[in-house]
């Protein structure tokens, strides 16, 4: 197996993938065959043990929804999930062809006619909310980063920014999302006041509560990861009279380049769950909002479309995580080859 390949599936945690191909390339068999079937059995064990659990309460527990929907509720729920996003888009498809066809039909009459075309405002389905969450978390975390990264190696640089800015950092950083939300509503709504502006007034409101929420482990990290780099690295940068510029870039930043992302994991795991309480909270458009209309709405099957939900959530952070620690170990197996 190709040594990239190796390090990006031990970088991600997939190192049962390399064991597979030591297992049939007859690298050590049967070796590689006791530690791929403990793999796949530990896992399998817990996730078997967990759905009869559920599966044994969920119909004892009755509430105002009804009962506790078991798995198999909750996966036909999931089904009639996608269905509806199917129909929708299907009847979005067929109004952009009538329209079409009726713009076709007008200017065939009268080439100098004025047509109209006209926006689908069908209600959004399912995987559109899981698009908008992802979207607006992605560009929350986007500005939190853009923020958190230089502060953190200004306090790192200079202890007298670090003490200048450590109160403040105290400070904000355990404040609530459900406190930030009614500050950022007002704000945004006396600035943003367009209606037609290119993003939706929810949406950056969204983006900037998980901005505010998220950018401080990353900006803590960052701090931590300069101030802990190797003293001789900074000599060396004096010795050879590097410009601050080389010097941030050259060995500021990849020295601390492990810990940045360690911060940047926890600052999206933390944005994550910040944005489903902001949608539920503020009704803007996502899964948030689809968990809260789905309790509202009181049908037989909104408890189960609510679990679809909470499982989505659940799933999507596992891979964010996985993506961000993947990102992380490979910067971190980077430095160690430059070291060696």
């Amino acid at each position: 197996m190709n040594k990239k390949v190796k390090k990006i599936l031990s970088a991600s945690g997939l190192e049962i993938f390399i064991r597979i191909g030591k297992l049939f390339s007859g690298d050590n068999r049967k070796l590689q065959a006791k530690l791929i079937a403990r793999s796949i059995l530990y896992p399998a064990v817990a996730i078997i043990s967990f759905l009869l659990l559920w599966s044994f309460f969920a119909g004892r527990i009755n509430t105002s929804l009804g009962r506790i929907p078991g798995p198999q509720q909750v996966y036909q729920a999931a089904v009639i999930l996608k269905h509806e996003y199917h129909e929708e888009h299907q009847k979005e498809k067929d109004f952009y062809e009538a329209q079409k066809k009726q713009n076709a039909e007008i200017i065939s009459r009268d080439l100098n006619a004025q047509i109209q075309v006209r926006k689908y405002v069908g209600k959004p389905t399912y995987l559109d909310q899981i698009y908008t969450s992802l979207f607006t978390v992605f560009v929350g975390f986007l500005i939190a980063s853009l923020i958190a990264v230089p502060l953190g190696l200004l306090c790192g640089l200079s202890k007298g920014v670090m003490m200048a800015l450590n109160p403040l950092i105290q400070i904000f950083k355990p404040i609530s999302p459900l406190a930030w939300l009614p500050i950022v509503t007002i704000v945004v709504s006396s600035i943003y006041v367009t209606n037609d502006g290119f993003f939706e007034k929810s949406f950056i409101i969204s983006a900037i509560t998980v901005s505010l929420c998220s950018l401080w482990p990353t900006l803590i990290n960052t701090a931590i990861g300069v101030n802990n780099i190797d003293k001789d690295y900074l000599n060396l940068a004096k010795v050879f009279q590097l410009s601050a510029r080389k010097k941030v870039f050259k060995i500021v930043l990849p020295a601390a380049m492990p810990l940045i992302f360690a911060g940047l994991r926890i600052s999206l795991g933390i944005g994550w769950m910040v944005l489903i309480a902001t949608e539920m909270l503020a009704q803007n458009p996502g899964l948030g909002k689809f968990i809260w209309d789905e309790f509202q709405n009181g049908s037989s099957n909104s408890l189960s479309k609510i679990f679809v939900a909470v499982l989505t959530i659940g799933i999507i952070g596992f891979f964010l995580d996985r993506i961000m620690l993947l990102l992380q170990n490979l910067v971190s197996y980077s430095s160690r080859e430059n070291n060696e």
